[in-house]
């Protein structure tokens, strides 16, 4: 059977790193259905909540609990997990059923910087644990300076960087068949 895997960008600007980098993690994946979850959601609003949940709302929370694992690639803003992100996480908290309990989820982030988003993915996990996603732990994947990370083809440069995110989503993967 071929698991499906459900990508999620923090970032929503079309050249983004992190966009390059949740695809070359499809890649390093391997054979599978890949799903590019869509964070572009009205503000949460709990009078838009009391309207009727946003379909794009609740097609988000169909696809992470139809997937087999989650991958989320989460840029570094102002020292933590980006607003469109947080945000998605708000909406589908608020949708029926436990959309991300025991889901395997794999983080993962790109940034400008020399820590490569490392407070980002502390801030996401933060965020996730109330969901009780099966997070794996590592190996832990931080692009630093990440606009000269990846080359013409949207793959990582950096062999170590390349060898820690294959480990991950292969790690992933495992997590899939239990």
């Amino acid at each position: 059977m071929t698991p499906t895997l459900l990508g999620l960008c923090g970032s929503l600007r079309a050249a983004s790193t992190n966009r390059m980098l949740m695809l070359d993690s499809v890649r390093a994946f391997g054979a599978c259905t890949f799903v590019d979850g869509n964070l572009r959601l009205p503000l949460y609003d709990g009078d838009l909540e009391a309207a009727g949940m946003p379909p794009e709302v609740q097609t988000l929370a169909d696809q992470i609990t139809a997937a087999d694992a989650v991958v989320i690639s989460t840029p570094e803003y102002n020292k933590n997990l980006s607003g469109v992100l947080k945000n998605a996480l708000d909406w589908v908290s608020r949708t029926k059923g436990a959309p991300w309990r025991d889901k395997p989820v794999a983080i993962l982030s790109a940034a400008a910087g020399r820590a490569g988003g490392e407070r980002s993915q502390f801030s996401l996990r933060h965020c996730l644990v109330p969901f009780r996603p099966r997070l794996l732990p590592g190996p832990e994947v931080f692009i630093a300076n990440s606009g000269a990370a990846f080359d013409d083809q949207g793959r990582l440069k950096d062999d170590r960087a390349q060898k820690s995110l294959t480990e991950l989503m292969q790690l992933l993967r495992a997590e899939t068949a239990r």
